[in-house]
């Protein structure tokens, strides 16, 4: 947990402090960028994407200091040999603190690798939901892809305190998956785009068959996390009945795309919160934890004998 904490104690420290609902850091990586295009357009852009993202309002609540999301996403470039067009990785981070102690739990920790976009120094970034494919699909392809990932935040964070809280924004991106540019190599809104993309994210979330696994981030985090300072049996045991949900969830609907996405912000969190189970309790954990995150089984496997 100490490695991840200081992450996320970094990022508040080196992030925008007049944020809306955000406290993000943007950083944009141009290294496999044609070197003949001027790389001063890519601090333009970093300068403008945190600009947008910080001081754009995404909600209608408002956040005290001390409430606002920490997150972070890295916008890793390449060219794509078309003027002004760009492929790119975006990797999204957010954290949850957690109640009664300083330790900030990792919410979202996601690549998305279906990021095209046209972009000219100085070029305003807009966003509107009501116009989201705007009126140049690869131009407008940039400011929606964040628009989603923002409204994935905030409906999580929302998830996390409240049961089912987050719905509002999580049909907030729907609208956007719904209402997405279409263009030449612009991906990652269609369900033939892949198994695992924006548009999966968006359906599993809002599936009427999946609606436990609102429940399980809210017990993951309000019934385990936040009770795991000075409830720490208790807590241990809630988590462990999350993952019995997860079990049962996975065993009814086997490869969906949510259930992988939940344990790629998880791995290291749970083997530390396990690690200090009781016998029974970290062998049902280890089982559990052994076919739910499948990637990381030899890791559980050697970090909770």
């Amino acid at each position: 947990m100490n490695k991840l904490f200081l992450f996320f104690l970094l990022c508040f420290f080196t992030t925008v402090s007049h944020a809306q609902e955000l406290r993000a850091r943007v950083s944009v990586i141009s290294n496999r960028v044609n070197n003949s295009i001027d790389k001063k357009t890519f601090t333009t852009l970093q300068t403008a994407l945190n600009d947008f993202v910080n001081n754009s309002k995404w909600s209608n609540d408002t956040y005290g200091a001390n409430e606002k999301i920490d997150c972070n996403f890295l916008l890793n470039l390449e060219s794509t040999g078309e003027p002004n067009v760009y492929k790119a990785s975006l990797t999204i981070q957010s954290g949850r603190p957690v109640f009664n102690s300083s330790y900030v739990s990792p919410v979202i920790n996601y690549q998305d690798n279906d990021v095209t976009f046209k972009y000219v120094e100085f070029q305003q970034l807009e966003f509107n939901d009501t116009r989201v494919s705007g009126t140049d699909p690869l131009v407008s392809n940039l400011t929606a892809v964040f628009a989603y990932w923002i409204d994935m935040i905030l409906g999580f964070d929302y998830d996390s305190f409240s049961p089912r809280g987050g719905n509002i924004y999580f049909q907030k991106a729907q609208n956007i998956v719904n209402n997405a540019p279409e263009g030449r190599n612009i991906s990652g809104w269609k369900p033939f785009d892949g198994t695992r993309n924006r548009y999966w994210l968006a359906e599993n979330l809002l599936n009427s068959k999946y609606t436990i696994f609102h429940d399980v981030i809210y017990n993951y985090y309000r019934m385990g996390m936040d009770k795991l300072y000075d409830q720490e049996a208790a807590a241990r045991q809630n988590i462990l009945n999350v993952l019995s949900m997860l079990n049962t969830f996975n065993t009814q609907n086997p490869n969906t795309m949510i259930l992988q996405f939940f344990f790629q912000s998880k791995t290291q969190e749970l083997i530390e919160i396990f690690s200090k189970a009781n016998p029974a309790d970290k062998a049902k954990a280890l089982d559990y934890l052994k076919r739910l995150d499948v990637s990381s089984a030899t890791k559980y496997e050697d970090q909770l004998k």
